[in-house]
Parts: C-alpha cells; sequence; structure tokens
C-alpha cells in the first residue's frame, strides 16, 4: 500500500491554472497533488550574446524554492550569495527539456525566459516545473504568433515530466515526498508528445535495479506523461 494510498499506476491529481500574474507573456500556476509551482514565461527580444547574428533563438530557465515550500524553513539562495548545486543542476534541466520541444529557427533571435517557483514542494517539482513550464512557454509563443512576430510556430512538441521508482518493492508512478526519501530506485522522465525521451535521470538510493524493471518504470512514465499531456492540452 502507498502511503497516499493510491495505485501503483495512479498519479496524484493534477491542475493547470493559467494567466495567474498580469504581467507575463505566459504563465500558469501548476498543482501535482501537494507540490505546487508557479511558471512564468518572459520574451526578450534578443538573443543571448553567444547567439549574435546567429537567426536562432534560445530558451533558458530559472528555478527556486520558497523558504517554506517545505516543512522547515531554508534559507534564501540570494542571502547566501550564491545558488546551490541542485539549483544550477534542475534549471539547466528545465531548460534542455523546454527547448527539446523548440524549433530555434523559427523562434528567430530571442529568448524565453522561464521562472519556475516552487511555492510548495511534496516530491518531483523539477518535473511538475518542466510540465508547467512548457505549458507557460506555449502561452508565450501563442502571442509572438497572434502578434505576427513569427511566421510559424516554433514550438513543435509538447514536453512533460513524471517521477517513477521502486517504493517497497513495486514499481510506482508519480512519487510523493513519502514515497520519494523511501524509495530504493527513484527516476525522473522527460518525454516528448510524441513519446521520444528527452532525458531520463535514474539512480538507486538504496538497492540496486534490473533491467526489466526500468523498462516498466519507463512504461508507467509513458502513462504518467500522457496524462500530463491531456493536462497540458486542457490548459491550453
Amino acid at each position: 500500500m502507498r502511503p497516499s494510498g493510491r495505485k501503483l499506476d495512479e498519479m496524484r491529481g493534477i491542475s493547470i491554472e493559467t494567466g495567474v500574474t498580469k504581467h507575463a507573456e505566459g504563465s500558469c500556476l501548476i498543482r501535482c497533488g501537494d507540490t505546487h509551482v508557479l511558471c512564468t514565461a518572459t520574451i526578450e527580444e534578443k538573443a543571448p550574446p553567444f547567439l549574435k547574428g546567429s537567426g536562432l533563438g534560445w530558451v533558458t530557465a530559472e528555478y527556486g524554492m520558497l523558504p517554506r515550500a517545505t516543512n522547515t524553513r531554508n534559507r534564501r539562495e540570494a542571502s547566501a550569495g550564491k545558488q546551490s548545486g541542485r539549483t544550477q543542476e534542475i534549471q539547466r534541466l528545465i531548460g534542455r527539456s523546454l527547448r527539446a520541444g523548440v524549433d530555434r529557427v523559427a523562434l528567430g533571435e530571442r529568448q524565453i525566459v522561464v521562472d519556475c517557483d516552487v511555492l510548495q514542494a511534496d516530491g518531483g517539482t523539477r518535473c511538475a516545473a518542466i510540465t508547467g513550464g512548457w505549458v507557460a512557454l506555449r502561452l508565450a509563443v501563442n502571442k509572438l504568433i497572434k502578434a505576427g512576430a513569427v511566421t510559424s510556430d516554433p514550438i513543435t512538441d509538447h514536453v512533460a515530466a513524471v517521477s517513477c521508482g521502486i517504493y517497497a518493492g513495486q514499481t510506482v508512478l508519480d512519487l510523493d515526498y513519502a514515497e520519494d526519501s523511501e524509495a530504493g530506485t527513484d527516476g525522473n522522465f522527460i518525454l516528448t508528445g510524441r513519446g521520444r525521451l528527452i532525458e531520463v535521470q535514474m539512480s538507486a538510493e538504496g538497492s540496486t535495479f534490473s533491467r526489466d524493471e526500468m523498462g516498466r518504470l519507463l512504461d508507467l512514465a509513458e502513462a504518467g506523461c500522457a496524462r500530463l499531456f491531456e493536462a497540458q492540452r486542457a490548459a491550453n
């Protein structure tokens, strides 16, 4: 039995509320159970310096957690004067994932920055940030299309992410914190709407895993992402 009482292949409740901030070109609040992430997308009409004159656009991301997103207060990274290695790794992952669903030529020489701020954490924050970040990006690109700033849709596919793991000897979908903290194996799976893999992060935390178990986790991830793609389409 999972701590939440969910079935092995059951996702947490998912909701995506759009247009939650006044100024951002695209925004949403994604809730995956008790994990809540605010995602905003900002259009900058110039590309980063390393792309100047290339004709290519860029999508990047920043990620952070509010001090009381968890059960104890975390010090703001700004007050420490630097980002943690975890934060840097997660925001690079979000950026890589979102770029996989974008035609950078069609985007033109501009940058879209996707900010993902965790309001409340209960496991799977990076996965929620990727899934919600795509919605915010989609809304921002819709504005470019409506304004005639791009001649074709730069977004080539949906992008979503979900965590899976081995908990109490069983392969389970969409880990919450209680499961993630005790899982023998956990992984994050980032997929496109066409079922292509962008990235898989898997590690044996307490015990090793077999190739068969990895395949079963991937099957769960594909089913979970299919549900996330449905939520993304409903939100847009």
